[in-house]
Order: C-alpha cells, then sequence, then structure tokens
C-alpha cells in the first residue's frame, strides 16, 4: 500500500488537480482536515472508504491511522489543503513514515497564494518592479521563526511577501515593515481564497490593519504586502518581445 499526501487546493472542491482526483478515488482510506478541506472532495472517495476527520487528532493518532491501514494494506488518501510543500506539516509525518517503513508518495496541489493571487487578478512577478516572493509567517503562539527570517530582515530585501497564519497579528505586521515598505505600499488581504465567502481587502499598509479588523478576519486569509500589487507602468516581459530571437 501507498500513503499518498495530496494537496487538496486552495478550498474549491474543483481546485484539486486531476491526478489528485483520480488517487482519491482509488484509495480505501481517506484522512483529511475537516476544518479546512471542502467536503465536497469526499464524494470522490470509493464507496465504503474509511474516512477520518484529523482536525482532533494529534501527531501520533494521525500515524497510528496511516500505520494501521499500511497493515491492512489498505492505500491512503491523506488530503491537505493548499500545496503539501508549504505550512502542511507533512515534514514531521514523512519521517515517522520513514522510520515506520511506510512508503507514500506526494501529490501537489494549488497552493493558497495562488488562488490569492487569482482573486486579485495579479501576476505576482512583474518585470522592472519586482521577480521574487517571499512565503513567510511570523511567530506568535506557533514554532518560533529560524534565526533571519524575522519580518524585519525579510523585508528589506523589498520583494513582495506573503504571510500565512497572520492576520490576528497584524497590527505587528504593518509595524515591522513600514520602515521598509512606506505606508503607501499596496497590501492585501484575501480570505477563504476560490470559496463562495472569498473575501478580498486592498489598500497599503497604511490602511490595511483596519480594514483586516472591520471585517473580522482572524483566519484561514494570506497577507500580501509589495509593490507589484500595484504596478501599473512596467516593461513589457521579454518572453513575447518581438526583438526576442526565436528558434
Amino acid at each position: 500500500m501507498t500513503v499518498y499526501f495530496i494537496g487538496a487546493g486552495p478550498g474549491a472542491a474543483d481546485l484539486i488537480t486531476v491526478r489528485g482526483a483520480r488517487t482519491l478515488a482509488s484509495c480505501q482510506v481517506c484522512l483529511y482536515a475537516g476544518s479546512l478541506v471542502p467536503r465536497e472532495l469526499l464524494a470522490e472517495c470509493p464507496e465504503g472508504a474509511r474516512l477520518v476527520d484529523t482536525a482532533q487528532l494529534n501527531l501520533d493518532e494521525i500515524i497510528g491511522e496511516l500505520v494501521r491501514a499500511h497493515e491492512a494494506g489498505q492505500d491512503v488518501a491523506r488530503l491537505h489543503s493548499g500545496d503539501p510543500s508549504v505550512f502542511s506539516a507533512v515534514a514531521e509525518q514523512m519521517r515517522r513514515l520513514d522510520a515506520a517503513g511506510v512508503p507514500y508518495e506526494v501529490v501537489p496541489g494549488v497552493p493558497a497564494f495562488a488562488a490569492a493571487a487569482a482573486a486579485l487578478k495579479r501576476e505576482l512577478t512583474v518585470p522592472t518592479v519586482g521577480q521574487t516572493v517571499i512565503l513567510t509567517r511570523i511567530a506568535q503562539r506557533a514554532t518560533a521563526m529560524p534565526e533571519g527570517e524575522d519580518l524585519a530582515t525579510l523585508g528589506r530585501s523589498g520583494a513582495l511577501l506573503v504571510l500565512h497564519l497572520a492576520t490576528g497579528y497584524v497590527d505587528r505586521v504593518v509595524e515591522e515593515l513600514l520602515p521598509h515598505y512606506g505606508a503607501d505600499c499596496p497590501a492585501a488581504v484575501v480570505a477563504f481564497a476560490s470559496r463562495p465567502d472569498e473575501l478580498v481587502l486592498r489598500g497599503t499598509l497604511a490602511d490595511i490593519a483596519g480594514q483586516v479588523k472591520e471585517a473580522g478576519v482572524v483566519r484561514t486569509a494570506v497577507i500580501l504586502v509589495g509593490r507589484v500589487l500595484g504596478a501599473s507602468e512596467f516593461r513589457d516581459s521579454h518572453l513575447y518581445s518581438a526583438d526576442r530571437h526565436r528558434c
């Protein structure tokens, strides 16, 4: 058997990949985070599949479910919101499966920052304005950030910042970024990206915190800060230039 870590996408059930949906339909066991993964996706599971909501399970209990399925010879779909490569907590699961001798594969999904960019109708890399995107978070009650990855340090780059798990601390985000980006720097918050209740807030570092509080956004959202969000005057990409030599 195999454990498949499947990226379920940012929220909309139809944003799972074709490979992800096909894999889900072939697994006899499905572990999913009920608070994040759309329940419509569970309809893709085969009839009679064992469905386990992991929202209230700890890591040991989750691994226990995976190992039991392995011992029973059952393939497992381990659904994670967004894409497993970013803030998904799959690394510790993989480490334990390695130790237990349980095979696994990863099926990528649409990450939250991509869905947020789609909602904003923005490319996050704009010629001559910004070519770097930093995906990060802040340390609060969660695991501490590694040395050199604090907002003040990252902000010195001037690159587009996409912050996960940070809307509850938006005042702190603004305070730490203002010296590097300026009060007039474009900022946005996208909550529940791609879902029917999607919420998009647009502003600057001067007013985005007030908008977040007024809207009551505290979770399931990303904060974006950077000049590319407001870029309108920029050089066309060389990719489609008439001057580019094409073989």
